[in-house]
């Protein structure tokens, strides 16, 4: 599993409206302060800032969602929408965050915090990541959203940071084929894990597992009785990872494997 990066600060774009006074005693007001209660903008808005600062993810979003719908014309319902959106993804409730998120940008496309919409879109589906035994549709999607993102604000400090997880999702990734290609050779499907390790060099060769790649090729196309292949990816990681215990092995099996023997199976 991908390592988590701190989780994002609230948008600093965004300003507090003048802070009104709220009661201490908020414990036991929870639900009293999401029902419907007509109560004018600023009220809303700060009672969900209110709550947002002390940690009551889920109840600042309800607030800032209902800036949005009792007052929808209100030059605080753009802001309460992005605040909506960031409450939601602080208490992990990723679907609805992307919800928010798509909203505002729907509404405001144009806006100069769109860029950090997009950017909470790509993290929602980048926190979702699961390890590589799992199906990798959200590792896509966080891929996509990711590129999306430094796509159409390739200059914003948001776009930096998504360029650092692209590789890291690559990475996350290129682990899954690997895992697959293992899988097929330890059943001597050979053609299967030679298709998996390709995929590897092919699409994501700036990886961290490039060089194993490498190498489980020289195996596979040893064992289909394929040398000329083999030798070529035993060259490319000789000339690229010339130190590491992969190249070592690929070496090791091309003297062990001469070519009357490299039909046969690598032991």
């Amino acid at each position: 599993m991908l390592q988590r990066f701190p989780r994002a600060l609230a948008p600093v774009i965004l300003a507090s409206a003048a802070a009104l006074a709220l009661s201490a005693c908020a414990s036991n007001r929870g639900k009293a302060d999401t029902q419907y209660v007509a109560r004018d903008v600023a009220t809303l808005y700060n009672a969900g800032k209110y709550r947002l600062d002390r940690g009551q993810f889920q109840l600042a979003a309800a607030l800032f969602d209902e800036v949005e719908r009792q007052h929808p014309y209100s030059p605080w319902a753009r802001r309460a929408q992005l605040m909506s959106a960031f409450s939601y993804y602080a208490a992990r409730d990723y679907t609805k965050s992307i919800q928010s998120s798509q909203r505002f940008l729907s509404i405001h496309p144009g806006n100069r915090d769109a860029p950090y919409a997009y950017y909470l879109i790509a993290l929602c589906y980048y926190e979702q990541i699961s390890d590589v035994t799992r199906d990798q549709k959200i590792t896509r999607q966080a891929l996509d959203a990711l590129g999306e993102l430094i796509r159409r604000f390739p200059s914003t400090r948001y776009a930096a940071d998504a360029r650092l997880k692209i590789d890291l999702v690559n990475d996350h990734l290129a682990g899954k084929e690997m895992e697959v290609g293992r899988f097929y050779q330890r059943r001597h499907q050979w053609i299967a894990a030679t298709l998996r390790f390709r995929k590897v060099i092919d699409s994501y060769q700036t990886t961290t597992h490039t060089p194993e790649a490498l190498e489980r090729l020289v195996e596979s196309y040893l064992a289909l009785g394929i040398r000329e292949e083999a030798q070529r990816a035993a060259a490319v990681l000789g000339k690229n990872y010339p130190g590491s215990q992969w190249y070592e092995r690929a070496y090791k099996l091309m003297r062990e494997y001469p070519p009357q023997l490299a039909a046969q199976t690598p032991g």
